[in-house]
């Protein structure tokens, strides 16, 4: 079972910035899709950013030039950095991997940004951006 542990996350005030880390426990997929989402209160989980196994990565419009998604292969560890955060970014944040059989599937689900895609998920940390 693939485990995903998250770190990180706290306050900020706007225009700040924080980074964000996922721990992963060794997994053996050929193609995968990592992404980091996040999720307001009374609204529904949202995909921030993604990266397939070959680096490949995609954004939200929402964060698009303020977050960098990371992918550290040799420490099997995801990042999230996040600058020039806004009252809105303020949400839980997940960790999550989808397994895909090749790389078309992992760019597909990188692309999407579907939860459903995803099968698993660390606990969330939770950012808070005040003004």
């Amino acid at each position: 079972q693939l485990h995903l542990v998250e770190s990180g996350g706290g306050s900020a005030q706007a225009g700040g910035s924080l980074r964000l880390s996922c721990a992963a426990s060794e997994f053996t997929y050929i193609g995968y899709c990592m992404g980091w989402f996040r999720q307001a209160p009374g609204k529904e989980r949202e995909g921030v950013a993604c990266i397939s196994e070959d680096g490949s990565t995609i954004y939200a419009d929402s964060v698009k030039g303020r977050f960098a998604i990371s992918h550290d292969y040799a420490n099997n560890k995801l990042y999230l950095q996040m600058n020039s955060v806004k009252l809105e970014d303020t949400g839980m944040y997940y960790c999550a991997l989808a397994a895909a059989d090749d790389t078309y599937s992992s760019k597909l689900y990188c692309r999407r940004r579907n939860p459903a895609d995803f099968r698993y998920w660390g606990q969330g940390t939770q950012v808070t951006v005040s003004s």
